[in-house]
């Protein structure tokens, strides 16, 4: 069973929404496992949050680089330790620069874009170079890039760097791909078809509403059929394709395509620091700590 501290208590109250002695008990009853935790929460409907991203707490800035004739194009997270030094000029220039680098070159993966010649020294050496001038520690932490043939690549950064999407949209026009763009990153869609949903994630949340079901007293007889509807519910929350379209909720993004002629063949959304956990320091139990020392 995993301690079950007070840090612990206040993540699992910062992602569902929960009271404090509720997740208390969530926790207790299931030894520590914060995500068996939510899914506790939830089925007994005190979850107020049952999607939320990871908690935000890196810095940095996630950027994006298409090429002119929107056939290429790249979306960037790359980290440092302050937002101030995230707002800099020479920080913007670095993300921006590595952005158009890999356009221009296709690394395989993060290791080969680390490897690979800028101007004349690795990536690796140009990050280490700017943790020297700047003062902070930087990190490429992750990246997508797109080249179609028919079709075209679209960005959109929200919040100064602090959401990013890249869409690889088949038809339709630029117009249409930044609206489908700034949906995604309103909606936060995880799947952008129900065929691309796990299983295991898809049984898990039919156990939860299963469970949900029995709590609010439904008998064993409809509850197969309750579960049945709100998976669809489920689909609508998490499948790109299902999504109610913010601008218009009238219509699906799929609706929307079909009037568009337009397919959407895959997308990436980045949030910054989404599932990064920083340090927070408590300078009270630093000082209390001291004292006891």
């Amino acid at each position: 069973m995993a301690e079950i501290t007070a840090g612990l208590v206040k993540e699992l109250r910062e992602r569902t929404g929960a009271g404090m002695m509720d997740c208390k008990k969530a926790l207790t009853s299931c030894e520590g496992d914060i995500e068996k935790a939510i899914d506790f929460l939830r089925e007994k409907g005190l979850s107020q949050a049952a999607k939320k991203a990871g908690r935000i707490a890196a810095e940095g800035l996630v950027s994006s680089c298409i090429n002119a004739e929107g056939t290429v194009g790249a979306l960037v997270e790359v980290n440092c330790e302050t937002d101030f030094v995230a707002k800099t000029d020479d920080f913007k220039a670095l993300v921006d620069s590595i952005a158009n680098h890999i356009i221009k070159t296709n690394p395989s993966d993060l290791e080969t874009l680390l490897a690979s010649e800028f101007d004349g020294k690795t990536v690796a050496d140009t990050v280490t170079a700017s943790i020297a001038k700047i003062g902070e520690n930087i990190s490429i932490r992750r990246f997508t890039r797109y080249e179609v043939a028919d079709g075209s690549v679209v960005s959109y950064i929200h919040g100064g760097g602090k959401i990013g999407v890249l869409l690889n949209l088949k038809g339709g026009n630029p117009e249409l791909g930044r609206d489908i763009a700034m949906h995604i990153a309103a909606a936060n869609p995880l799947y952008l078809t129900r065929e691309e949903v796990p299983t295991t994630d898809l049984d898990r949340e039919k156990e939860v509403l299963a469970e949900q079901a029995k709590n609010e007293g439904k008998p064993e007889a409809i509850i197969e059929k309750m579960v049945v509807g709100r998976i669809q519910k489920f689909y609508k929350e998490v499948c790109l394709i299902d999504q109610e379209y913010v601008k218009d909720p009238d219509q699906s993004i799929s609706k929307l395509l079909q009037a568009n002629n337009a397919e959407i063949v895959a997308f990436a959304r980045y949030q910054l620091g989404e599932g990064i956990e920083k340090k927070q320091d408590n300078f009270a139990e630093e000082v209390m700590s001291f004292v006891k020392q």
